[in-house]
């Protein structure tokens, strides 16, 4: 005779699979913070990792979320509790950051203290029964939680996220994954050469059967802040040098022809109120974020200071192609010819890099082609031709105009022999989020519901058994 389930006995609690239960996935970037329910297409929570700070007297408050860090209020400044390293500097503050992507989208709000509410009366009873209350309530009590991290991640830092969810919010079981591993799951596979191209910095992630290959695993800061600073060298050089003038500093603008002077009536603000330089800072980067998405391009076939088989420069070449134009917050607007293939060319070749005292040029072995051809020197001999037919290309900066053709191109020549191939999606939600879906894929998995580390584990052993767990 079958056994069943009866409907008045609840499942039980140290089991997470199938249908039971909903784990939380949050994958925590330097650029975006996201967070969904397992088993989902996209992540409902997408919350700057940027946060405003705002200053009054010897007092600091902290605000989140997309329109608190865009909102030129008195004295704000914006902070980031990660490095561009991607390593967690602010716990604190990545902590209450990491509640707020999970509290604003995903778990319900916290019923107000009825005391206040302006409903019952203040009676000395209902003071004692809300007494501690809020401090039971904790926003994961009945969510597992699979986190992902990055690649290079180390000690303390693998140990904090698990503290934070088994003592701060309550989390019946936990999971820590690495990123790039989840971004080949996201894609199908379980062997890839992963390369993730992010805001902060770019990675290479050989993973095989599911397993990161650590030794082969490298990053460099090339990314996508890197292009937004060889834009800005760029419009500094250029003649006459084109200023970037925020949104929130124009009142209003006259249209104007290409080229020619801004026509705009600019905002002030009263003495001792002005947003702080990062907040400035922070806007100037939404300018430049939009033209790298309008207007940013790489150049190919062959290298952009190279020669073409008519014997001139491709550079020459670059400016007799069809420019594109781009209107600044204030109304100046331009057409970009040459000046949209240089700003990335570096990616794949050091010598066209613009650099100055505050932004030196990166070294030969930064490149995206030398920071492959590292991590497959670093793999065994006999995976290195899988991994190349198996390359999925990910992340927010890789979505530029071009760049997978000639990556292709690059490591074609670099590895004539075996075949190169290159897997990338096609929708930007999937290459921007791959790391947060891979991670739904696998935490939505009836057979990973043993992995899961739970709240009794983590009693017996402390925080040092993701070390031993999560590998």
């Amino acid at each position: 005779m079958t056994a069943t389930q009866s409907n008045n006995v609840a499942p039980n609690a140290a089991e997470y699979g199938g249908d039971e239960i909903s784990a939380l996935v949050l994958d925590p970037g330097y650029s975006v913070v996201r967070g969904g329910f397992a088993g989902e297409d996209v992540p409902k929570s997408v919350v700057p990792s940027f946060y405003g700070i705002l200053s009054s007297g010897d007092e600091r408050k902290y605000v989140y979320g997309e329109n608190a860090i865009h909102t030129p209020l008195p004295n704000i400044g914006i902070g980031n509790p990660v490095s561009k390293l991607g390593f967690v500097e602010d716990w604190d503050t990545a902590t209450s950051l990491w509640e707020y992507a999970i509290t604003s989208r995903l778990t319900n709000t916290k019923a107000s203290n009825p005391m206040t509410n302006g409903l019952n009366e203040k009676t000395d009873e209902l003071k004692q029964e809300m007494e501690g209350v809020e401090m039971q309530e904790r926003p994961l009590e009945e969510n597992p939680l699979l986190m992902t991290e990055t690649g290079w991640n180390v000690g303390k830092g693998r140990e904090r996220p698990i503290e934070i969810a088994m003592e701060n919010w309550g989390a019946p079981a936990f999971w820590l994954a690495r990123s790039g591993v989840l971004s080949a799951f996201s894609a199908g596979k379980a062997s890839a050469l992963v390369v993730d191209i992010g805001a902060s910095s770019t990675s290479i992630t050989p993973v095989h059967d599911g397993i990161m290959l650590k030794k082969g695993t490298v990053h460099s800061p090339v990314a996508g802040n890197y292009i937004s600073d060889q834009l800005r060298l760029i419009f500094s050089t250029a003649q006459p040098p084109i200023t970037l003038t925020p949104h929130y500093l124009v009142n209003s603008k006259t249209p104007v022809d290409a080229g020619a002077p801004a026509q705009a009536t600019y905002r002030s603000f009263p003495p001792g109120t002005e947003p702080a330089p990062s907040f400035r800072a922070l806007q100037e980067e939404r300018i430049l974020t939009e033209f790298k998405e309008s207007v940013v391009a790489v150049w190919s076939p062959g290298r952009l200071g190279g020669h073409n088989q008519q014997g001139g420069t491709n550079l020459d070449l670059a400016r007799t192609q069809a420019a594109r134009p781009f209107e600044m917050p204030d109304g100046y607007n331009q057409m970009f010819g040459a000046e949209r293939y240089r700003a990335v060319e570096s990616l794949f070749d050091v010598k066209m890099a613009l650099s100055d005292a505050a932004h030196p040029a990166p070294s030969p072995n930064e490149t995206l082609p030398a920071l492959i051809q590292y991590s497959l020197s670093q793999v065994d001999v006999d995976i290195r031709p899988h991994l190349l037919a198996n390359i999925v290309v990910v992340g927010g900066s890789s979505l530029i105009y071009g760049l997978n053709e000639r990556l292709k191109q690059e490591l074609e020549a670099l590895y004539p022999g075996p075949r190169v191939r290159i897997f990338s999606p096609g929708n930007v939600v999937e290459r921007k989020f791959s790391s947060w879906i891979g991670g739904s894929i696998l935490a939505s998995l009836g057979t990973f519901h043993q992995m899961w580390i739970s709240k009794k584990e983590y009693d017996e052993h402390g925080p040092g058994i993701v070390e031993k767990r999560c590998k």
